[in-house]
């Protein structure tokens, strides 16, 4: 009997796209996440159960376009994953949905 298991037919996190190519609207797209993820680091320095991505894309579907957020948290998944990083969050591999999102909002558009 053949075994069909349809998450092997599935691309994964190295073939999809790991951004959107939009370019930052100003600085603080850029320093709030990463200022945060500084401080998950330092409290959890002890925890190989989180992930946070900084404008990487989150994949729900293979035919949609990803979701980048300028940043977000995951829980019960691994900080790394073997001995690479994430080129993107693939929820079919991951198996776990982001517990925050992050977008950093300006007052006037383009600033």
């Amino acid at each position: 009997m053949l075994n069909y298991n349809p998450l092997h037919c599935l691309p994964s996190s190295e073939e999809l796209p790991d951004s959107d190519d939009t370019a930052v609207d100003n600085e603080l797209q850029n320093l709030i996440p990463g200022l945060l993820k500084t401080i998950l680091a330092l409290v959890w320095c002890d925890r190989w159960d989180w992930f946070f991505g900084v404008d990487m894309g989150i994949y729900s579907h293979p035919g949609k376009p990803a979701i980048v957020p300028d940043g977000f948290l995951s829980l019960g998944v691994k900080r790394f994953v073997d001995e690479d990083l994430r080129l993107s969050y693939v929820l079919w591999e991951e198996k776990q949905l982001p517990i925050l999102a992050l977008e950093v909002v300006s007052q006037i558009y383009r600033e």
